[in-house]
């Protein structure tokens, strides 16, 4: 049974909506003002908000900003019968679901409802999937070797924390994968885990990526947009490659770091985050920070705690386990019984110098399981893999 509190100085509407609505089967509380309303919201929980705008001690329109703070998926019905359509529309950019004017239309009232209670069950249904999708994601850090129990320690005592973490290391080492597992472990893992790679967007996009944009803020702003910040709400952000990030956007997070809230591109209200924030880098922020490329200030706000993913070539001890791992994953993607490599193959693969790290060889096990031989062998690798010149000491 769906739950609906109404908030409303008149005891007349109240008893009208409250008849209405315990007929049409849903359970119903009410609420004199806004200050009531959001003591109700603390105590207990609600499908649907019925918010009046004109109430004693705190408006509707005040009301529903703190409702935005307390739960921005909660979906809250403005009603009001003095209010004209400027009034609707700024309720509905404040984030109300929709608007309805006194007296209420019967029909109209049930339907909005209705969409409500379908659209906030279609967000916690969406929510639920993506934790359940981030779970399967987090993959085993394997590894024994010194530099991998070291990440490994590292994390079991950072995770606990909401400190920011400032991963670094070269492409294709592991940052994401070690990301991941400080969210996993956090207070945090029943929440959102939102990625963003900074390469990959261009720098007049960045800002409306991270922060969202209203309405037409912008030509191609054909709708109100919600930024990753704002879905990471309660979760982890975490920032991939953010020594690409442009000079201007690193001002915005660095004020959003700062402050806790954010503001959409072409909005003018300001909406509070919380969420933990984990940057990656492959770069050198310091000789960034000396070139005017990279702000110091937000460096210093990101790497609260520096965890260092190693290359592979100063992991070579464990190049077996991941071998063994990656031959296990990857046939069983394929729909095959597991594969074997000699001693002498895995032995030829710890020589190479893995410029593209553990991504590279995942890679290059697949090829070697396609194309070599069961058992695969060192010919195969010599074959299929890197000539000798790219291997160490030749």
């Amino acid at each position: 049974m769906s739950k609906i509190l109404i908030a409303d100085d008149e005891g007349s509407i109240r008893r009208t909506l409250r008849e209405i609505l315990e007929f049409e089967k849903f359970e119903v509380e009410e609420a004199a003002d806004g200050v009531e309303c959001l003591s109700k919201l603390r105590k207990s929980e609600f499908d649907v908000v019925l918010l009046d705008i004109k109430m004693p001690k705190m408006d509707g329109m005040e009301a529903l900003d703190r409702i935005q703070e307390l739960n921005p998926d909660l979906p809250v019905v403005m009603i009001s019968g003095h209010a004209t359509i400027d009034t609707a529309v700024e309720a509905v950019k404040r984030g109300a679901f929709d608007f309805i004017s006194k007296p209420p239309d019967l029909n109209r009232l049930l339907i909005t409802l209705r969409n409500a209670i379908d659209k906030a069950g279609l967000v916690t249904e969406t929510k639920i999937l993506r934790r359940q999708v981030t779970a399967a994601k987090v993959q085993d850090i394997i590894g024994d070797s010194a530099a991998m129990q070291q990440v490994r320690n590292t994390i079991d005592r950072v995770a606990p924390t909401d400190a920011r973490v400032l991963v670094t290391g070269p492409n294709g080492a592991g940052k994401e994968l070690i990301a991941r597992w400080i969210h996993a472990k956090s207070h945090r893992a029943n929440g959102p885990i939102v990625e963003v790679n900074c390469a990959a967007i261009p720098s007049e996009l960045i800002e409306s990526e991270l922060f969202g944009h209203e309405k037409g803020a912008f030509t191609s702003a054909m709708k109100q947009r919600i930024g990753k910040f704002e879905q990471a709400h309660n979760g982890t952000l975490f920032l991939d490659e953010i020594g690409d990030m442009s000079l201007s956007a690193q001002a915005k997070v660095l004020r959003a770091l700062q402050e806790q809230k954010i503001a959409r591109v072409g909005g003018d209200k300001d909406i509070k985050v919380d969420v933990r924030v984990v940057a990656a880098t492959n770069k050198d922020l310091r000789a960034e920070i000396e070139a005017g490329r990279f702000r110091e200030d937000l460096y210093h706000r990101l790497a609260v705690i520096i965890i260092q993913s190693p290359a592979l070539r100063d992991r070579r001890d464990d190049i077996p386990a991941l071998i063994t791992h990656f031959i296990s994953q990857i046939c069983a993607e394929y729909g095959v019984p597991p594969r074997k490599m000699t001693a002498e193959a895995i032995e030829a693969l710890q020589q190479l110098e893995w410029t593209g790290n553990i991504r590279e060889l995942r890679n290059v096990v697949e090829r070697l399981l396609i194309l070599g031989a069961d058992p695969v062998t060192a010919d195969d690798v010599a074959m299929y893999v890197a000539p000798p010149r790219e291997r160490v000491g030749v």
